[in-house]
């Protein structure tokens, strides 16, 4: 039996103490969310682990349910709601132990404190500052809450905005303490973090697709004069060939007239079976089975060619959307008059 004091157990030797202490039904339901090589090492671990001492045992089941707790409390209303419960709960300096552990092992993202507010009052909270740190604590935000922002900011400022997310690489943690640091005097959150990549054509894509199309409207097209190539990079990723599930019956049958068969059979060639289904569900029984053998005949098509019938397809159904003839579904923000 080891002698060794709690705080000498390392984390691998410790989650093996709490798998064994779990048993082994629950412990393969963990397993299940692991990477092979923590299954491995987690594994190893356990194999090696002769004997456990019953306060140690209990010592490591304490430490993993207040984690637990304080993850549920974090997910709940952020990291000082969580502090303020678990002082409550655990005293002060046990609570920023468990605090502090997770925000280094779950690396809590910055501006924690604006996640919970609603469009209005983070508006009104940051309308007034530079668009490069509207464009940072926007990218930090989940999509649907950086969208409802982006929408509602004045039209001259939200292409300035959206360009600065999508050109946004790499920040430091300084930059972000400085502006948490400005903000705290409303909102008292401080949180470390290692440099952290945020923003990104790809983080744009995301808010533009949940706003308004008005709102993505204006954006990309004041974007097409002053930034033509990141509009078009911005453009290519905003609706992808697998998008068009988001499309209607109706929708897809519209789409589907103005598509050259031999474009639409490569097109086909590798996406899932849903994709297609939805396609041939909407095409005749005669032309299905004509664009299903063509398919099966061709044989080896270049991943290029598929990726260019692919955007063929897509700028048919954007050009539709923009005359109105179709509508895609959105995360939120269009209004369907009905």
């Amino acid at each position: 039996m080891s002698n060794k004091t709690y705080s000498e157990y390392t984390g691998i030797e410790k989650g093996a103490i709490l798998m064994i202490a779990l048993g082994p039904e629950k412990s393969s339901s963990v397993f299940r969310y692991l990477k092979d090589e923590e299954i491995e090492e987690l594994t190893l671990e356990i194999a090696n682990t002769r004997s456990v001492a019953p306060d140690i045992k209990d010592a490591v089941l304490d430490e993993f349910y207040e984690i637990c707790l304080a993850q549920q409390y974090i997910s709940e209303g952020g990291i000082g709601y969580a502090r303020d419960l678990l002082e409550k709960a655990l005293g002060a300096d046990k609570a920023q132990t468990v605090i502090g552990k997770l925000t280094a092992s779950l690396q809590v993202r910055p501006f924690e404190f604006v996640r919970k507010a609603d469009a209005s009052q983070l508006l009104s909270f940051i309308q007034d500052e530079h668009p490069q740190t509207i464009a940072l604590i926007l990218s930090y935000l989940p999509t649907s809450q950086a969208a409802a922002v982006v929408s509602s900011l004045p039209p001259e400022k939200q292409p300035d905005v959206a360009r600065r997310i999508a050109t946004m690489d790499r920040t430091s943690p300084d930059v972000i303490k400085e502006v948490e640091d400005v903000l705290e005097k409303k909102l008292n959150s401080l949180v470390n973090q290692d440099y952290t990549i945020v923003g990104g054509v790809d983080s744009i894509v995301e808010i533009l697709n949940t706003v308004d199309r008005g709102t993505e409207k204006h954006i990309m097209e004041t974007l097409e004069i002053e930034e033509p190539e990141l509009a078009d990079q911005i453009r290519r990723k905003m609706f992808v060939f697998e998008d068009i599930l988001l499309l209607d019956n109706k929708s897809i049958q519209r789409v589907l007239r103005d598509v050259d068969n031999n474009d639409l059979s490569i097109s086909l060639k590798n996406v899932s079976e849903e994709v297609q289904t939805a396609i041939f569900t909407n095409l005749s029984k005669r032309l299905a089975s004509m664009i299903k053998e063509e398919m099966e005949f061709m044989g080896p098509v270049r991943v290029k060619d598929v990726e260019e019938a692919q955007q063929k397809i897509v700028n048919i159904i954007r050009k539709l959307e923009d005359s109105g003839e179709i509508i895609i579904s959105r995360g939120g923000g269009d209004e369907i008059i009905v």
